[in-house]
């Protein structure tokens, strides 16, 4: 079975080694907003120094053109230094440049630290608290966190914190509210728990765009972005708004939910942000009394779906007595029963969080087809 062409693509560019730094271009950083079009068109922006060699581009115009599937005519490279504007060069090696990028890339936000997307193809799949106990344990390890709740439909971080009260503004700065060491914001401050959600995308995107840039977060190690279900508009706002370090997709074992989770994770590598891992949330239940172990919602979708997109399952998280009750009353597992085994396991996906994201930029996977 031939590979997809973002596979291809990816590839392509991984074989291309920068001299000066001794890695390929892809775990080096130097590749952004990497987008495959279907219709064979690529497109990304070309993070080069000063001193690196200028030749990186033309060869990786030239990989790209030995690729099957691939329109010569209409491969686009926007060339960047780290700390300068962007340029844009379109077709054959030689063309001129041709003015600013379009689209220009995303905007880097190096307070906010690591940005990580926290999404799930479908509802109901416990995202919101995977989300909130990786906060959570992110910060029992020192790190500056900020959580900020993008589920516009259902906003629930608020309550799984335990916090309700409007946010302060200081300054023309919303301030956001604290638990347990996480700085948080959500819509859920800032409207009534009765008010339905009805918006349209470009109110979205203004949302998003507010947290982003009207809250003052402060200095962060990472920011995780508790994201709707779905590929909507709060997705695709927060990718082009700033650059996502990579995202975690939470999916339950059933082959229905991993179905979903799958168009997601494609999603955002379509768009050239980095699935860092799978988070297979209610993965069997463990009778406390006898031992016995039952598989509610099928088994080894989470597995499965990790193979499929060629990256890591980062943990599986079992159902477990309390748990929603819990989270309901504002008390995330981690804090109310961290020796439990759903807390055990929601600690061991933060602490491989922390180990995937320790260094330089995440390289782009390679997909399997």
């Amino acid at each position: 079975m031939a590979e997809p062409l973002q596979a291809q693509v990816a590839a392509a560019l991984a074989r291309i080694r920068n001299p000066r730094l001794d890695n390929d271009l892809l775990s080096a950083g130097m590749v952004r907003d990497l987008v495959v079009g279907d219709d064979g068109a690529v497109s990304f922006t070309f993070l080069l120094a000063p001193d690196d060699p200028a030749t990186l581009v033309r060869q990786a115009r030239a990989a790209l053109q030995e690729i099957e599937g691939v329109r010569r005519d209409a491969i686009k490279i926007a060339v960047s230094n780290p700390s300068g504007p962007a340029k844009v060069t379109h077709g054959p090696p030689g063309a001129g440049d041709a003015g600013p990028a379009q689209p220009p890339p995303a905007p880097e936000m190096p307070d906010l630290g690591r940005i990580i997307a926290i999404s799930s193809g479908k509802g109901g799949v416990g995202k919101s608290t995977v989300s909130a106990n990786l906060a959570v344990a992110l910060a029992a390890a020192g790190r500056r966190v900020g959580l900020m709740d993008a589920d516009v439909y259902g906003p629930n971080i608020p309550r799984m914190f335990g916090v309700s009260e409007r946010p302060p503004v200081v300054g023309g700065k919303i301030q956001p509210l604290e638990a347990y060491g996480v700085r948080l914001m959500s819509l859920g401050f800032l409207v009534e728990r009765d008010v339905p959600a009805i918006w349209r995308g470009p109110i979205i995107m203004k949302i998003v765009q507010q947290f982003l840039r009207d809250v003052e977060w402060g200095p962060l190690d990472y920011f995780l972005v508790d994201l709707p279900p779905g590929t909507g508009d709060a997705q695709l706002s927060l990718v082009q708004a700033t650059h996502v370090s990579g995202a975690l997709i939470v999916t339950t074992p059933q082959e229905m939910a991993v179905g979903d989770a799958l168009r997601g994770a494609r999603m955002f590598e379509r768009v050239g942000v980095p699935v860092l891992g799978i988070v297979e949330n209610m993965s069997g239940f463990v009778d406390p009394d006898s031992g016995r172990r039952f598989e509610l919602f099928s088994s080894g979708g989470g597995r499965r779906l990790a193979e499929e997109l060629g990256v890591d399952l980062l943990g599986s998280v079992p159902l477990q007595p309390r748990l929603a009750e819990l989270a309901d009353a504002g008390q995330p597992i981690l804090v109310a029963e961290p020796a439990s085994p759903a807390a055990a396991e929601l600690q061991a996906v933060a602490d491989q969080l922390q180990r995937k994201t320790s260094g330089r930029a995440v390289a782009l996977p390679i997909l399997r087809g």
